[in-house]
């Protein structure tokens, strides 16, 4: 479910959800903004797909949350600035 296998494809896998938020992520977002953006690209699916795009990006450190936005992480020379 997160990466494609032989079963699920790269369209649907949770990876790909994750790069359209990244890719939508341009400037700190609530999930309801992003929810809007979102919602009609047919490879989010539904909302429940974007909440576990985000858990993942949020596992892996791509994103954080500061004041109830969704912020990318910058990463420079291997350590983590807000």
């Amino acid at each position: 479910m997160i990466l494609p296998t032989k079963f699920i494809p790269s369209h649907i896998c949770l990876l790909t959800v994750g790069a359209l938020i990244l890719e939508k992520l341009n400037r700190p977002q609530t999930v309801t903004r992003l929810w809007d953006a979102l919602k009609s690209d047919v490879r989010i699916g539904s909302y429940e797909r974007l909440i576990l795009g985000l858990d993942l990006l949020y596992i892996i450190g791509a994103i954080y949350l500061e004041d109830g936005l969704i912020k990318k992480s910058n990463y420079d020379s291997g350590s983590k600035s807000k």
